[in-house]
């Protein structure tokens, strides 16, 4: 199984009054992460993931340990774990070492913006996405 990683970086304005990262900023750096490794699926201008369309449809996220501002980026963990033929849904773990500061999961549908249409994953997305499948 492989997992993609990706190194965020944690902003100033991410902070709450409490010097904690809060949870609205820890979403945004799944999306983070998330169109990271949808990056490395294009080939093209419009061959990605991104570029073809697509939808989140549900995250769930369990918060399980405050993260602190600090010059460290965090490390972000990213997986498949379930592939259907119109979803993926994704899994994540935001972390340093064994602290886990976050554990995710996102679903996500292709679409076809211009006819306002769900839409199946091509060969090639289906093929990008079933080298980060992990079934657990």
């Amino acid at each position: 199984m492989a997992r993609h990683t990706f190194f965020c970086p944690l902003r100033w304005s991410d902070m709450d009054i409490y010097g904690v990262v809060n949870n609205v900023a820890l979403v945004r750096y799944l999306e983070e992460a998330r169109v990271d490794l949808f990056c490395r699926m294009a080939t093209g201008e419009r061959d990605s993931f991104l570029g073809g369309g697509s939808v989140v449809v549900r995250h769930e996220i369990d918060y399980k340990s405050q993260l602190r501002h600090r010059r460290e980026p965090v490390e972000i963990q990213i997986w498949v774990s379930r592939l259907r033929a119109a979803t993926v849904t994704l899994g994540y773990l935001v972390k340093d070492g064994e602290r886990i500061y976050v554990s995710a999961s996102s679903l996500l549908a292709p679409f076809d913006y211009l006819a306002n249409v769900p839409r199946r994953f091509t060969d090639a997305e289906a093929a990008f996405f079933g080298k980060y499948l992990d079934a657990d």
